[in-house]
């Protein structure tokens, strides 16, 4: 019996997958934006230049996929190749050079984050002890100590209740797009909060013994996990199978234990993401007050800070233009998941995602760089991050190079290429002149590089380059990505390196 043939789709359901698409922010295919055909280049490209560019599309195509291509001249604005740079991509990565630049124009390169010890004393005790931070994303166990220390040089010799106040951020710990994979207990996919520890992650340490004997296992925190099960010492040479399960237990981790390391191993080191990042710093609060021989008579809770309460101990992290390089140089989700939510912080103010998604897409037309319909659910580009132009990308490069109160930090966070970064390995020939910085983006069908080639002298220009839709070969894009781009830095520059 024939098939019957598949109905065509009225105009309702086009425009029905249209918006679906658009919801998505992962689209199939690119999504032109609504806007005037762009003009053409101002002048042709170098021979060597556009044949780098029809590889690179020919390559992209081969792989079942296409690519998105933006240039624009520093100085002029001057669009030098624009092929598909209209059409929205998902940009991976390259989200952290919207987030780093949303950041450094909002709050300034000086900005620190605080996080601060607060309660009253009565005598050598401290009845609610409160702990409250504004979101620091590097905030740390040796912050703890110091902090801790610092009660017991005051005097301080006893503590009540050990109160976590997470206000300054709502109860979202879960960055959009990030739900896609539950189960997954990897480090790259924490939970954000206001008051974050240690990437809002765990530590297991696992040290063998002699063959036969179990091997000794350790938890960073301690009393935030409870470790089930055993890991057995096995004879030297022989091939490490530790194995780890962890699942939430109210407001705390269970963790179960087994396999074996063997007698000859160094110690093993595995770090998990938190389920509920609520009362982690919390926990390892308490645990370092005992350690100090400060007694903690009371529980852990969440709660909030009496506006009158004194300041007992205070950590100042290091300013965001320090901070970004997280982003820039080493790709930190957690960082770009935590700066970017804090965007929408301030007095009177909770921070929220969507808030803070507001608020970007104010800032960009505020400088009037072109949004072209672009859609933003992090700040990291994990995952559904939303989808956004090369063009977009380029142009807001070339804002952020003309801003004195952005440029020289967003640059600095850039990876060099050659040199830093997640670029140390890609574009090697420029080292020495260290004149390509760019943010590359990697996901399972998606591989980008989004940058600048600068002059010695002045100038230059911004580029955007975001292939979607090569599943499973992202990897191999960098090749073409990377011959394209050092074509473009031998005509900019004039020379070859």
């Amino acid at each position: 019996m024939p098939a019957k043939p598949t109905p065509r789709p009225g105009p309702v359901a086009l425009v029905t997958l249209l918006l679906a698409l658009l919801w998505s922010g992962v689209p199939s295919a690119p999504i032109r934006a609504e806007e005037p055909a762009p003009s053409a280049p101002a002048r042709s490209l170098d021979p060597a230049l556009q044949r780098a560019l029809d590889t690179l599309r020919r390559e992209a195509a081969a792989m079942g996929g296409q690519v998105g291509v933006a240039v624009v001249d520093l100085e002029s604005g001057e669009r030098l190749v624009d092929h598909r740079g209209t059409e929205l991509h998902n940009p991976a990565s390259n989200m952290k050079i919207v987030t780093a630049w949303a950041l450094l124009r909002e709050r300034g390169p000086a900005h620190r984050f605080l996080t601060a010890l607060r309660g009253r004393r009565e005598g050598s005790r401290v009845a609610r002890l409160v702990l409250r931070g504004d979101g620091d994303p590097s905030f740390d166990v040796r912050h703890l100590y110091d902090m801790a220390a610092s009660l017991r040089r005051a005097g301080i010799r006893e503590v009540g209740d050990v109160v976590v106040d997470q206000s300054a951020f709502d109860g979202v710990h879960v960055p959009p797009g990030f739900a896609a994979q539950p189960g997954e207990w990897a480090a790259f996919r924490a939970p954000v909060a206001a008051v974050s520890l240690a990437h809002n992650t765990i530590l297991v340490e696992v040290r063998p013994g002699q063959a036969g004997s179990p091997a000794s296992v350790s938890v960073v925190p301690p009393s935030f996990v409870a470790i089930e099960g055993r890991v057995t010492t096995s004879e030297a040479d022989r091939p490490e199978k530790v194995e780890l399960a962890l699942s939430a237990s109210g407001d705390r981790l269970r963790a179960v234990l087994g396999g074996s390391i063997p007698e000859d191993a160094p110690r093993m080191e595995i770090r998990r993401r938190v389920d509920d990042p609520t009362l982690l710093a919390g926990h390892a609060l308490a645990d370092v007050l005992r350690e100090l021989q400060i007694a903690v008579t009371g529980k852990v809770l969440a709660g909030r800070a009496e506006r009158a309460a004194p300041v007992l101990a205070e950590h100042a992290s290091e300013p965001l233009a320090l901070l970004v390089h997280g982003m820039g140089k080493y790709s930190n989700n957690f960082y770009a998941e935590m700066l970017f939510k804090s965007l929408s912080a301030g007095p009177g103010r909770v921070a929220a995602f969507d808030a803070s998604v507001r608020r970007l897409e104010a800032m960009l037309d505020e400088a009037g760089v072109a949004r072209r319909g672009a859609v933003f659910h992090n700040g990291s580009g994990l995952f559904d991050g939303g989808v956004i132009s090369p063009l977009t990308l380029a142009e807001l490069l070339r804002e952020a190079h003309r801003d004195p109160r952005v440029s020289p930090e967003l640059t600095a966070q850039l990876s060099v290429a050659g040199v830093d970064g997640t670029l140390r390995h890609r574009l090697t020939r420029w080292r020495a002149s260290r004149s390509v910085r760019g943010k590359t983006g990697t996901l399972a069908a998606v591989s980008a590089l989004s940058g600048y080639v600068l002059r010695p002298g002045g100038g230059g220009v911004a580029f955007s380059v975001i292939a979607n839709d090569v599943s499973g070969r992202a990897i191999s894009m960098r090749k073409p990505i990377d011959a394209f781009v050092d074509r473009l830095a031998q005509q900019t520059l004039g020379q070859a390196p």
